[in-house]
């Protein structure tokens, strides 16, 4: 939703200062407290906004979680519907009101019960007051509260002030309310988002941190520089005192989802709220293979729930900041953190200062960015600890193994295990590398081992059992940095390096790019929750898809629907994807006026290209509700179009060539880059190196050092005679948005290129444009690093 600029810790001050007479004289239980162990618990803001779900996607979302529960073991407690599921849209609705009846014909019964036949129990969005200005209308609320907990067994309240306040002569109707629903659900748990509650503010629960929300690059983007767009989530910090009766808004996945598994183990393990693990969005557009490590998160969250309430903060001298130690006397969960380009280096001691107790012999296990045993050692004992740059390290010290099979000699991913099923599991080594394995703290439970197929006989046993992995071994290590950028002439190609990041880029909205990321699924529970979400009516006509334009259906269309306050207009570009043959382009509108206007009240220039570097103006025409583009460029085949002004709303573009449709596979367009024109370099930065190694996964940032405006700066390659533009950047390109507008800075961008078979043994040259007469002191430089870490994989199972 979006997001106010106010602090939820000014509300704080206010609730309590205002309540402290109601609090003195009556002890109230708010449904949980400080020492009630954490709630996994996922919301549906962003998988639907204004216009609400319905009961047949709540059900396909139900069934995805059933999935993860019966594949992987992974429990939710809490599924919270948001905004206009009820309450939305400036207006406080009951359950008989005909926007809740048509998208929930029989109420909340049949998702309720699905919910509770997998131990999981609702929770809703809802405006704090709705009381409204008679006694009936005021009954009519609480009644419809009390009916949520007495028959649905609601577990959870979010109050959000996006609504309204909570009127301070409703607050006594609020209280009263809140009584009466915890006499059927004691437990009954309420969220403030925002809103000052008054003296009513002891029947409430949580108060958003700091009144932030977690939408990477719209509601959370980086201030730095960084190899992903999660960091700014993954150093958000402590709450005081690590208070936990706060609520952090947990791990948005519906942007951004690269190294999201740091996002989660800083929200879950670090910061442990009342609500841990937490998710929002989309979860359905991770990648099948991701699956396992997200439940295998929530399952470790689960099973030391009840300990994880207890934390301490660790010396930032001696930990980095931010690091916190969390558990009992015998077994401590440690999270560190890496803000910075280089790998760090932490000496975790085991002992009192950690919070561990006394014990001769001390195991070290670590569960993230992967799993290893680390050892045994002796209490006291200093232990070197490496975090990579911009990412988490979690670590389990304790006195006894954990009961679980653990592998020693090499890195390891639990990927199932639950009962019933044989254990899988992923041992990691780096290409070319070898290890010596064994099974520890198995208790005669596995008789068998097979590892790629093969029976390993000795494992179960104890024997240690030596493997490779495939591949060459690297030469160089994965993440380093290649050097500094120097400041050159504006190159004679500016244009074409611009308009490369232009074209290899996108508008679509954020989740059209986690779906292209993840790509497709093979799981059915995961497609059905995406199909559900990217075929709801509101997203399909906000047209925020450039596929829009070319599915042969002129009822969807592709907008600009962007709402940046400073957005100045942007170009219509139009990538065929291949060399092509065509004779004419045609733009088509949803009327003869829409497309009249747009034709008479621009100056349009249109061109098109083979190679970005020499264009060719294109005479336009109107026909009706068409623009015509008639390509005549003299038997050249063209791949690339460009329109100076991108129309607010087209339905379809198609070509046409000799007569015939043109095949318009792999088309794709962009409508928010600014023309050149408009956006012209007037300086430039470059550094060339040889390209000899790349692991699997690897990518270069280009991270932009300095103020440089918010359009100021573009970074491509040259790589021989072809020039790469940027797919991705930190914050992200803007987009055609789906909840709300993606932030833009004024400093230190970062720009992604994947690194291809293509690129390697070739030079390849970095050249960052500056586009602001502004900018006086900017320091690019390159860096290669991989994701996810470029492990080889052998399946190990056990039964």
């Amino acid at each position: 939703m979006s997001k106010l600029l106010i602090k939820a810790s000014l509300f704080i001050f206010i609730s309590v200062a205002s309540a402290y007479n109601t609090w003195a004289q009556e002890k109230v239980f708010p449904g949980a407290d400080s020492t009630t162990p954490s709630l996994a618990h996922y919301f549906t803001w962003i998988n639907n906004t204004k216009g609400g779900a319905s009961e047949e996607q709540t059900k396909i979302n139900l069934e995805f979680f059933r999935w993860l529960n019966e594949e992987y073991g992974m429990q939710l407690d809490i599924y919270a519907f948001d905004a206009d599921i009820l309450d939305g849209g400036g207006q406080y609705v009951n359950l008989d009101d005909e926007k809740f009846i048509r998208n929930y014909p029989n109420s909340f019964g049949p998702v309720s019960r699905i919910a509770s036949e997998m131990g999981i129990r609702l929770g809703v969005w809802l405006g704090p007051d709705g009381y409204g200005n008679t006694a009936e209308e005021e009954k009519q609320r609480t009644d419809m509260l009390i009916t949520l907990c007495r028959d649905f067994n609601f577990r959870l309240f979010k109050m959000d002030l996006m609504l309204t306040q909570l009127r301070p002569e409703k607050q006594d109707p609020f209280i009263n309310a809140m009584k009466e629903c915890r006499k059927y659900t004691p437990d009954l748990i309420v969220l403030n988002h925002r809103v000052d509650f008054g003296r009513a503010a002891p029947y409430v629960t949580t108060n958003l941190w700091n009144g932030d929300e977690t939408y990477i690059d719209v509601h959370m983007t980086n201030n730095q520089t960084a190899t992903h767009n999660r960091v700014a989530a993954i150093s958000r910090g402590l709450t005081p005192g690590l208070e936990r009766m706060l609520e952090d808004h947990g791990v948005c996945l519906s942007s951004c989802l690269d190294y999201w598994e740091d996002d989660l183990v800083m929200q879950a393990f670090n910061r442990c709220l009342l609500l841990a693990p937490e998710l929002y969005g989309n979860p359905w557009f991770l990648r099948d293979d991701e699956y396992p490590r997200l439940a295998r998160l929530f399952n470790i969250h689960r099973r030391h729930r009840d300990i994880l309430i207890n934390g301490m903060v660790l010396d930032e001298e001696q930990y980095g900041k931010f690091a916190v130690s969390r558990g009992d006397d015998n077994t401590r969960f440690i999270t560190l953190s890496n803000i910075s380009w280089e790998t760090k280096s932490y000496e975790l001691a085991l002992d009192e200062s950690i919070g561990l107790k006394y014990g001769k012999k001390i195991k070290l296990v670590q569960y993230h960015p992967f799993e290893e045993y680390k050892g045994e050692f002796n209490y006291g004992d200093r232990i070197n600890i490496e975090v990579y740059p911009f990412r988490t390290a979690l670590l389990m010290v304790a006195h006894s193994f954990p009961e679980e099979p653990i592998i020693s000699g090499c890195a390891y991913i639990m990927v199932q295990n639950i009962p019933g099923k044989d254990v899988r599991i992923k041992l990691l080594g780096y290409p070319g590398s070898k290890s010596t394995i064994s099974l520890l703290n198995n208790k005669n439970k596995f008789k068998e081992a097979q590892i790629e197929g093969k029976d390993i006989p000795g494992l179960p046993a104890g024997e240690k059992v030596s493997i490779s992995f495939s591949g060459k071994p690297l030469k160089e290590p994965w993440h380093r940095k290649y050097g500094d950028l120097k400041p050159t002439p504006v190159p004679k190609d500016a244009e074409a390096l611009y308009e490369a990041t232009c074209f290899a880029a996108d508008n679509n909205a954020l989740e059209v790019r986690s779906l292209q990321r993840s790509g497709p699924s093979a799981i059915p529970q995961v497609k059905a929750a995406r199909n559900a979400f990217f075929e709801q009516d509101v997203f399909i006509k906000k047209g925020v898809w450039d596929k829009f334009l070319f599915d042969n259906d002129f009822n969807t269309s592709f907008n600009i629907l962007h709402r940046q306050k400073d957005f100045e207009g942007g170009a219509l570009r139009i990538d065929l994807g291949r060399d092509t043959d065509i004779d004419r382009l045609i733009i088509s509108f949803d009327s003869v006026q829409t497309a009249t206007s747009f034709f008479n009240n621009n100056n349009l220039l249109a061109e098109v290209s083979q190679n970005l570097k020499q264009w060719t103006p294109v005479p336009i025409t109107l026909s009706g509700c068409e623009i015509i583009l008639k390509v005549d460029v003299q038997g050249k085949t063209i791949r690339y179009f460009r329109l100076s002004k991108a129309p607010s709303r087209i339905n379809e573009i198609t070509g046409i060539y000799n007569g015939l449709p043109v095949d318009r596979t792999g088309w794709r367009a962009s409508n928010l880059f600014t023309p050149y024109s408009q956006n012209r370099a007037s300086s430039a930065w470059t550094y060339s190196f040889r390209l000899d190694e790349a692991a699997k996964g690897s990518y270069l940032a280009v991270a932009i050092e300095g103020r440089h405006e918010k359009k100021g700066v573009y970074a491509t390659l040259r790589v021989g005679n072809n020039i790469i533009g940027a797919k991705r950047r930190s914050p992200s390109f803007l987009a055609n948005v789906w909840e709300y507008r993606v932030q833009t800075r004024e400093s230190n961008y970062t720009y992604y290129f994947p690194v291809t078979k293509e690129m390697t043994g070739k030079t390849i040259e970095v050249v960052v444009l500056g586009l602001n007469n502004k900018i006086k002191d900017l320091h690019p430089e390159v860096w290669i690093t991989a994701y996810p870490i470029p492990f080889k994989e052998k399946e190990l199972v056990l039964k």
